[in-house]
């Protein structure tokens, strides 16, 4: 069985392992199929409690129910932006520490599906302590449970508003499903826990999430990129640098004082030509801070000759935050330069700042009140 949660000793579905359940189904007399419909039945969109598979004789149904909780989650507040395209939820665990996700969709263009992408939190807070990151500015609670870490995705697809439907796997020829470790939290501090959720997404009997479609985002922590390499190779790696020399990145993430970006950018390059899968680092562009020219030439060097590209993301500054975004202009000018260099760039689409939804604000905007399922906007 996978970690549990550190609150409440009965097991969420979404954490307990196939041959885990296998066992508790044979010691009640049960074949070994009902497995398969268990954990089919309780990941299944629009489920909406245990009692609810019913495919399962009455008797067993009302066994499950007792032995296993439907969701780590307690409750969740949620925000609608966008026109219906960017959701953001606050989520209660049983122990009162509360966590961030993400739902963003991406509408077809010409013969481009229809995207969409979970953003889920590995910790609750997080120790990194990165100043222009609301979730940093909070600290660190604790490590999340893998199902803690998988409920964040079950919660897309049992809300009724967010209609996933058939689209809801990467296989479906109606669009794509991608999920991304870059909610609250540096995955890669929580290693074991994370490399547990990317297995019960990927596992087939549950959400059948392909490896290629999730993605794992780390702040630069080595030994964790190194252990993606050789236990999860085929799963994606973005690299949140934010600056391009160490002087800078000391103060922007501070754990660049013990994984140097010489480090970290080798440590990329061995992802990339052990597994062939391209690297993305992150650059959060603050203005007048990380933005000039001769950052760009750096970043150029650094990202260039390898298998890697760039996403520049404008920063949504935290309420208080006594730093803001590039401007549009700045942003095209820093794109220029990597350009320039034969480096390929994008630039991440802002989303959701009527909602709080960069990484921790609604969190602290909501702290020490009662969560409460918001109406969904218009």
């Amino acid at each position: 069985m996978t970690d549990l949660p550190l609150a409440g000793p009965v097991p969420a579905i979404s954490e307990v392992d196939s041959r885990t359940l296998a066992a508790w189904l044979a010691a009640r007399g049960e074949p070994a199929y009902r497995v398969d419909q268990v954990l089919a039945g309780a990941h299944r969109p629009g489920v909406g409690s245990l009692a609810d598979l019913t495919d399962l004789p009455l008797a067993l149904r009302s066994a499950v129910t007792a032995a296993f909780r439907f969701s780590t989650i307690a409750g969740s507040h949620v925000l609608v932006a966008d026109g219906g395209l960017t959701a953001k939820a606050v989520h209660e665990l049983a122990d009162g520490q509360r966590i961030e996700s993400v739902l963003m969709r991406y509408p077809a263009r010409g013969r481009a599906a229809t995207r969409t992408t979970i953003c889920i939190s590995s910790q609750a807070g997080c120790a990194v302590g990165c100043p222009f990151c609301a979730t940093g500015q909070a600290g660190f609670g604790r490590q999340l449970s893998a199902g803690e870490i998988v409920d964040q995705v079950l919660h897309w697809h049992r809300e009724p508003w967010s209609a996933l439907g058939a689209d809801w796997r990467p296989t479906s020829r109606r669009g794509h499903y991608n999920i991304v470790f870059m909610g609250m939290g540096e995955p890669l501090n929580n290693v074991d826990r994370v490399f547990a959720a990317v297995r019960l997404l990927n596992d087939p009997a549950r959400l059948g999430i392909g490896a290629r479609h999730i993605t794992v985002s780390t702040s630069g922590v080595v030994p964790g990129i190194d252990r993606m390499i050789e236990e999860l190779p085929q799963v994606n790696l973005a690299i949140s640098l934010h600056a391009s020399s160490d002087a800078l990145r000391d103060e922007l993430v501070p754990i660049n004082r013990k994984w140097p970006i010489a480090e970290v950018i080798a440590a990329g390059r061995r992802f990339a030509t052990r597994t062939g899968r391209r690297v993305s680092l992150e650059y959060v562009l603050i203005e007048g801070l990380n933005d000039a020219p001769s950052q760009a030439s750096s970043l150029a060097e650094l990202a260039a000759g390898w298998l890697c590209h760039v996403n520049l993301i404008p920063l949504n500054p935290t309420p208080g935050s006594r730093w803001g975004g590039t401007p549009a202009a700045g942003v095209s000018s820093f794109a220029g330069v990597l350009r320039r260099g034969g480096v390929p760039v994008t630039v991440r689409d802002t989303r959701g700042r009527e909602i709080e939804a960069a990484c921790g604000q609604l969190h602290a905007q909501l702290a020490g009140r009662p969560l409460v399922a918001a109406a969904p906007a218009s």
